[in-house]
């Protein structure tokens, strides 16, 4: 009788700062507190208590960024191939570690790209994700980077990328490298446009990525808290001998130094942008130059170094 009125204790998710299964209750991954699942949730998964960010989604950022019903993703299959038939010794190979990324995940790459509008604006949005490979930049995720300044350019929409990612992804070498260069051409290519690129840096925001696209936008913005930098702490540690001063990779200290131009929390990132877009509005006119704006409709978008991409 006693087992029979026993009450059952509710199960708790697991961090907030990773991702689980959905549940009643998720711990702070920074504070520990015992948070609510879905009022944590409704609050774009950010403690209350001591206002951590968890990591978010795609699909979280789209709802957190986008007027409802207006994302349309655009070329959600385009998949990585395996140029350089990456296989260790002894360990998983590229592909291998490729279709076991997309059964966990459910995706097919760490990016996905498209329109949609912000506050009624028409934007051409980028995430990474940090659920698939590290949200590391490969021969796809620059490709659908390219893809959306392209997007932007064709439709004259404001380009916004969102940047959660461990770097260039190693398994890819100089292919991954390419894109380096390839997304900050993109960008290059939207400026001479005169249509603006807000950069958006969230946790954590490193390598091969921070060294190109993500810190070239017009106006960029960083999470609270945010981990930002080209090479961890310890490799910078064991390179140079010397420690780095505490925080010094955070959303706040780039701030400091002139990094970043402002951090936002999620609550206030929408009617910022929104702002920022508008304030930029004035150069969305088409320039003079017509070679500035010449770029095949979209649909049929410009393809260029896709060594890797099928």
């Amino acid at each position: 009788m006693r087992n029979l009125f026993r009450r059952a204790l509710p199960k708790v998710a697991g961090d907030a700062g990773q991702e689980a299964v959905p549940d009643l209750w998720v711990r702070c991954g920074r504070c520990r507190e015992m948070l609510y699942a879905r009022e944590w949730a409704e609050a774009s998964k950010v403690c209350p208590k001591c206002g951590f960010h968890a990591r978010l989604t795609i699909s979280d950022r789209v709802a957190l960024l986008l007027d409802a019903n207006s994302w349309q993703e655009l070329d959600p299959d385009l998949r990585p191939t395996d140029p350089l038939g990456f296989a260790p010794a002894g360990r998983p190979s590229y592909a291998e570690k490729l279709a076991t990324e997309s059964l966990d995940s459910g995706q097919s790459e760490a990016a996905a790209y498209g329109r949609g509008t912000l506050d009624g604006l028409p934007v051409s949005l980028a995430i990474l994700d940090m659920g698939y490979f590290a949200g590391t930049l490969g021969s796809v995720v620059g490709e659908k980077i390219a893809r959306a300044f392209e997007l932007g350019i064709a439709e004259r929409r404001a380009v916004i990328v969102v940047s959660a990612s461990g770097g260039a992804r190693q398994q890819e070498g100089v292919v991954a490298l390419i894109q380096m260069a390839k997304t900050a051409a993109a960008v290059q290519a939207l400026g001479a446009a005169r249509l603006p690129f807000i950069s958006i840096l969230t946790d954590p925001t490193l390598g091969g990525v921070t060294a190109s696209f993500a810190t070239l936008g017009d106006c960029i913005i960083a999470e609270p808290g945010a981990v930002i930098g080209f090479a961890g702490p310890r490799i910078i540690e064991q390179t140079t001998g010397e420690k780095l001063p505490p925080g010094a990779q955070t959303a706040e200290f780039q701030l400091r130094h002139g990094m970043v131009d402002q951090v936002v929390a999620r609550r206030d990132q929408k009617a910022i942008i929104a702002r920022l877009i508008r304030l930029f509005s004035h150069a969305t006119q088409p320039a003079q130059d017509p070679t500035a704006s010449a770029s095949t409709p979209h649909g049929e978008p410009r393809v260029v170094a896709t060594a890797g991409v099928q």
